[in-house]
């Protein structure tokens, strides 16, 4: 097995497939600091509970918590949707539940990407059993074309067009989330 870089590379090739910079680890850095800045403002004075999506939004939480300059909670949920394919399967599952009680609090989801909104649709449907104060949603990559379901993400870091994407928290069948920057599919009859 080749030594995986986790440094910005030219290219990486996974099995046959290439995959080329998309966004560097400096212009990701620097987006989640404007982030962080947005929410602190926007929640000063209340107590927040940001809540990551399992596995793929651990880095990017841990990076935005450090630039939000406020007190507040933080949580998880685990939810599988892909397994080890590039598609989703359609169907989400909750492998696991939070740990705090979120009852007339102030929530913020965190996820990595957006792409079907099928995820979130699941969370959203799931919060109304949780009664919160209120309800954001925060993503660091947003695929607007790819979008099936009526959902709203209330921040942005990345808009980016229907590409499958490793790095930084994102995998291809479990791999790849210790990279730095954001890879994208180099597509047949892309340079």
């Amino acid at each position: 097995m080749s030594e995986l870089k986790t440094t910005a590379q030219e290219f990486l090739m996974v099995g046959n497939e290439k995959f080329v910079p998309f966004l560097s680890e400096e212009k990701i850095q620097k987006r989640i600091v404007e982030l962080g800045k947005l929410l602190t403002t926007e929640y000063r004075g209340k107590f927040p509970i940001f809540i990551g999506i399992l596995n793929g939004a651990f880095l990017f939480l841990s990076d935005l918590i450090r630039n939000i300059q406020l007190n507040c909670e933080i949580d998880f949920f685990k939810l599988s949707s892909y397994g080890d394919e590039k598609i989703s399967s359609g169907k989400v599952k909750l492998l696991k539940e939070l740990n705090a009680d979120i009852n007339d609090r102030h929530v913020v989801i965190v996820e990595d990407i957006v792409d079907s909104g099928l995820s979130i649709k699941y969370i959203e449907n799931l919060m109304t059993n949780y009664n919160p104060a209120s309800l954001k949603v925060v993503s660091l990559l947003y695929k607007e074309k790819a979008v099936k379901y009526d959902v709203k993400i209330d921040y942005i870091g990345f808009k980016i067009p229907n590409k499958f994407v490793i790095g930084y928290g994102l995998d291809y069948a479990q791999k790849y989330r210790n990279l730095r920057s954001i890879y994208a599919l180099n597509e047949e009859g892309e340079k």
